[in-house]
Order: C-alpha cells, then structure tokens, then sequence
C-alpha cells in the first residue's frame, strides 16, 4: 500500500488541505476560507480541526502506520527549525509566532494526534511539489517563480530544497531591477513584485493604455476608464491581438527576464519553473522573459537555459506540502 500524507497551504484568503500518496494522487481536495478574524490562535484551530476531520475520514482505509504526518505551507518568512512564521503578508497581527509548536500541541490537546510536522515556506513548498510531482522531476537544479499577488521563488539544488542561513533563499521578488525606479514595495524602490506582482502589472497596464493612441475595444476587455482592467483581462486582450495588451506582457517578462538573469549569473542555475495564478498567461511572459534572460547573460551562460511552465497549478502548495513528507528533498 501507498504512503500517504496531509497537504496544507495557508494563504491570507484561503485554506487547502489535501489527502495525497506517495503516488501523487490527490484523494481527497478542500478549500475553506481563512477565518483572519480569529486571529493567530484561531487559524491554527481552524487548520487542526479540518486536518484532523481528513486524517481521521482516511486512517482506516489507508492505514494508520503507513501515514507520512502534514506538511504545511505559510506565506511569509518561515524558520523551518525553530517552527516560526514571521510577519506573514495579508494576516494582520502575526507579527512572529510558533506555528508550528501550537498546532502540534493543539492536534495532541484536542484531536489526540501525535505525527510528524512540517512547516515550510509557500513557495518553497511549491518548488518542492513541481519538483517530486510536476515539471521540475526532469531537473537536479531548478529555482520555481510563482507570481500572483507577489512574486516568490524557491530553489532546488542537488533534488534539495536550498533555503539559505535564514529560511529565505529565494524571494527573487524582493531583487532589484530598478533602483531608480517610480515603483516602491516594502520600502524597497524597484523589486521585481513592485513592478510584476498583480498592483504592478494593474499600474503597467493602465498607463500603457493611457500613453498609447485611443483603442475602441479597450472598454470591451478593460471595462470603462479601465476599471476593470486586470492580468487575466490582459492575457484575454492579448490573445485577441490587442497590442496594448501585448506590449504590457512583454514588459512583465522582460523585467522577469533581467532578475532571472540575476539568479543565472550569481548561482548557474539554468532551469525555471514558471507558476502561479498570473503564469497562466503562459507564452505571452514566458517567450519575452526568455528572450531577454538571453539578452541579460553572457553566452557561455546559455547553455541548458530553459524556462517551462509549472504543471500543478493552483494544487502546487498542497502536493509540495505532502511531498516534504514522502521525499528526501526537505
């Protein structure tokens, strides 16, 4: 019989949890939204009650013994040996808290369940699902961008999650590429998540709509005043040939390009996995992004460059959230 274990990816809007095998089979999926107003306490009740509701709907039919523990995910700075979440974006009054000592003591207080836990990063949990179930099985070395809201990353050297001194390797969304830049994020001027997270792709797309000459069918994809003008109304404009639209994408990968350049020339890593709610919009980021990491390097850094498109989607954080349990990669 196969391993198997929980997933659980904790976001500012969401929780997910997954039963999954060592297969890689999903058998189970939940979303419940994240009760923010119950604060720190309440979330890690929230979490127990519905992990412990899916291990206990299982245990019988899997095996008890053959339970692999949970693997959780959290946005924000994660000290994975010490169990400490750090200043997590969109849930107010974290500050720092030892989220992962309070929901073993409430699993064993409450649900008397006693099993091995793993807290991890977001998108290093992502990194780690692409790299034992998605795209990154065929790579050693890989580093997986995740863009949506922010942009994040996580890196694999050696079929190793690398997290650095601290718990943050990774976060290529805090690199500059413009330091003179108009864009400000974490009081840090010209980032890659200022320019391309979700705000900066909105604030792209409006001005270079506004500069360029009058386009009639900006309202039928945008709304009026581009009011409702967002990535995937771009993806849609875009894949309809609007070239307002194209040009905001080639700006995105392009800057993608430049800090993948960086992340090149300072650790030889050639491969990318490219996921996240915005990577939908596939080859309208990723040709550009490719185009201008080439431009970005030198030629002997050319060799083996590629960049894929990540093949989890929005399930990534609760398969790399069980993969820490089954694999070697944590």
């Amino acid at each position: 019989m196969a391993h198997w274990a929980l997933g659980v990816d904790l976001g500012g809007t969401a929780v997910k949890l997954a039963v999954i095998d060592n297969d890689g089979s999903v058998l189970e999926h939940e979303r419940h939204p994240t009760r923010i107003d119950s604060g720190p306490e309440g979330i890690v009740r929230q979490i127990a009650s519905l992990g412990f509701s899916m291990y206990d709907r299982f245990r019988e039919r899997l095996g008890e013994q053959l339970f692999s523990g949970i693997g959780l995910g959290a946005p924000g700075a994660v000290d994975s040996r010490k169990g400490l979440l750090s200043y997590p974006p969109n849930l107010p009054d974290w500050e720092q808290y030892p989220l992962k000592g309070r929901l073993q003591n409430v699993l064993a207080d409450e649900h008397s369940l006693d099993c091995r836990l793993i807290l991890e990063n977001d998108a290093n949990i992502a990194a780690c699902g692409e790299a034992v179930f998605g795209a990154g099985e065929k790579f050693d070395d890989f580093m997986m961008i995740t863009l949506g809201t922010g942009v994040g990353g996580g890196i694999i050297l050696n079929r190793k999650l690398y997290r650095g001194s601290s718990g943050t390797a990774g976060e290529i969304g805090y690199m500059t590429v413009d330091y003179g830049g108009k864009s400000v994020h974490a009081g840090v001027r010209g980032t890659v998540e200022s320019l391309i997270g979700k705000k900066g792709i909105v604030a792209m797309g409006i001005e270079t709509y506004r500069a360029g000459p009058p386009d009639f069918r900006s309202e039928k994809f945008h709304g009026k005043d581009l009011c409702e003008l967002s990535p995937r109304t771009l993806e849609n404009a875009a894949n309809q040939g609007d070239p307002s639209a194209i040009e905001v994408w080639n700006k995105v990968g392009a800057i993608l390009g430049v800090g993948l350049a960086g992340v090149v020339a300072l650790m030889d890593i050639r491969k990318f996995v490219i996921g996240g709610g915005i990577s939908g919009a596939g080859e309208l980021i990723i040709t550009p992004a490719f185009r201008q990491l080439k431009r970005s390097t030198l030629p002997s850094m050319h060799e083996g460059l590629e960049l894929v498109q990540a093949k989890l989607g929005n399930r990534a954080g609760v398969y790399g959230a069980a993969a820490l349990c089954f694999s070697s990669i944590e």
